[in-house]
């Protein structure tokens, strides 16, 4: 692709600079139903509004009493037994449904070692996918659930 006069960079498409946004990374988009777990004061905003503006709704908490398509679970080291914080978040997840970790990046406080994650997920029936950067202090880690016989 050849420049044109005029251009700026800043009009550069995600996909062409190589660096998508977060929620596009996580692969959330309209009309999927998120729900939240583990908030507290130190989740990233700018993080939960990317994803809120690429769901183009509000995340549902652990009342929302529905199916989901995604789970976003904010975890940390300090948060306790990780196999029960993810069966806990398989509640109301729809099969074949994608968890996303976040967890504190290596180096930060509270941060889970990526051993533990890898333990965690197969115990509690999860298969482990990715792992990608999602903002200065947090990464994100995909988990499948199983899915179900239709």
């Amino acid at each position: 692709m050849s420049s044109t006069a005029g251009s700026d960079a800043s009009q550069t498409p995600a996909s062409q600079s190589g660096t998508p946004g977060p929620a596009a990374r996580l692969g959330l988009t309209t009309g999927m139903v998120v729900q939240e777990l583990g908030w507290d004061s130190d989740t990233d905003d700018d993080l939960r509004i990317a994803i809120e503006d690429a769901i183009d709704a509000d995340m549902v908490d652990g009342d929302y009493g529905n199916v989901v398509d995604a789970v976003v679970l904010w975890w940390r080291d300090e948060d306790g037994d990780l196999v029960d914080g993810l069966v806990d978040s398989l509640t109301d997840l729809v099969g074949g449904g994608v968890i996303w970790l976040l967890t504190p990046k290596v180096g930060r406080p509270n941060s889970v070692d990526a051993a533990d994650v890898a333990e965690a997920a197969p115990i509690a029936g999860l298969a482990h996918t990715t792992t990608v950067a999602v903002s200065k202090d947090w990464t994100a880690t995909r988990l499948i659930a199983p899915r179900t016989p239709a």
